[in-house]
């Protein structure tokens, strides 16, 4: 295992190579070349003074050079191993470096700050609709292909493919029309993380003399309650449907009939037994849910205006940053590597007979 792992990990960078040499050649391609945004933005300025911001920002990220030269420039940038540059853009000696993600063109800031502001939000998100996808899901296909023909079995399976066929996009906006609106119910805040006096707020809730107050924390799950619901509803409805189908088939095999002759109660069949066979096919779509949920918040953080990965990625694109959209895409990549890495120790660990040696 040790010895697959690491072959795995060894494989990680080469495939990350071929993804980003993928999204930079084809922002290459497209109409007006990385950056053309932004150079046409300055299009309302005399022509001399718009010539001087072209060549400025020609001579400081490099966007007359051809593709080729940019994009090794950029592997030098984020390589701990190259050629050291300093800040007139002069190449050094060839050694070791700190890896650095560059500036944004569009922001002028240091790309690296705006992932670790961006980041950790996406990951508030991810990590709190995550265990909520696999409780909903896993519970409720294992009670409806308990109760197989059910109550709860049809009304479940009648809902959930009425879940997975509405898009996210259109959940989200309706549920700020309806459940954020000042003309309906206005139960939840219509965009951000937090209140504007949320700085001032205590963490916990409280009472006071002038009352409840909620406190940071409860301001921030109140303002998570839509996006996390938009986020969620289409991944556990699928993995519901998933786990009952996988159930139902571990039901009708020959162990199950063997163990029910023997005598053993139901309950144990299904979770000592059925469960656990059924396991294999849960982790092979955990190794796509959890990329999905990545991809699917830059839906919810751009309709809940929610300043995460998902946003950034959207911003980056609209102005072509070359820089700000390799490091979202190294991100996503690196994200769905990853998780496909923990589905295989998953498998060895779920099921004895899997082997990578």
């Amino acid at each position: 295992m040790a010895a697959y792992i690491l072959r795995r990990l060894l494989l990680l960078p080469p495939t990350l190579l071929g993804v980003t040499f993928l999204v930079f050649f084809i922002m290459a391609m497209a109409p007006g070349g990385i950056g053309g945004p932004l150079l046409n933005k300055e299009g309302s300025m005399q022509g001399e003074e718009a010539r001087r911001i072209r060549e400025y920002y020609e001579k400081r990220y490099g966007l007359n050079q051809p593709a080729v030269v940019q994009y090794a420039r950029w592997l030098n940038q984020i390589s701990p191993l190259g050629w050291t540059v300093d800040d007139q853009g002069h190449y050094g000696s060839f050694s070791f470096k700190w890896p650095n993600l560059g500036e944004s063109l569009a922001r002028h800031r240091p790309v690296v700050d705006l992932v670790r502001e961006s980041l950790p939000i996406t990951l508030l998100l991810n990590v709190v609709s995550l265990p909520l996808v696999y409780a909903i899901g896993i519970l409720s296909g294992l009670y409806a292909a308990w109760r197989r023909g059910g109550v709860f079995d049809v009304s479940s399976g009648a809902v959930y493919l009425a879940l997975w066929s509405v898009p996210a996009i259109w959940a989200g906006v309706m549920l700020i029309g309806l459940l954020a609106n000042k003309q309906y119910l206005h139960w939840f805040p219509t965009a951000g993380l937090g209140s504007m006096t949320a700085a001032d707020m205590p963490f916990l809730p409280r009472y006071t003399a002038t009352g409840f107050e909620p406190g940071y924390l409860l301001d921030l799950l109140w303002h998570l309650v839509l996006p996390i619901v938009c986020l969620s509803y289409g991944g556990f409805a699928y993995l519901s449907k998933l786990t009952r189908g996988s159930i139902l088939d571990n039901l009708a095999s020959d162990f199950v009939r063997t163990a029910r002759a023997k005598g053993v109660p139901e309950r144990d069949i299904l979770f000592r037994h059925v469960f656990r066979n059924s396991l294999l096919s849960l982790i092979t779509v955990a190794a796509g849910i959890i990329p999905s949920l990545f991809v699917g918040s830059i839906i919810v953080e751009t309709i809940f205006s929610i300043p995460g990965m998902g946003r950034l990625g959207v911003q980056a694109v609209q102005f072509r940053d070359r820089e700000l959209v390799l490091a979202v895409t190294l991100v996503g990549g690196l994200i769905s590597l990853l998780s496909e890495l923990l589905r295989d120790i998953c498998y060895a660990i779920a099921d004895p007979r899997v082997s990578y040696e």
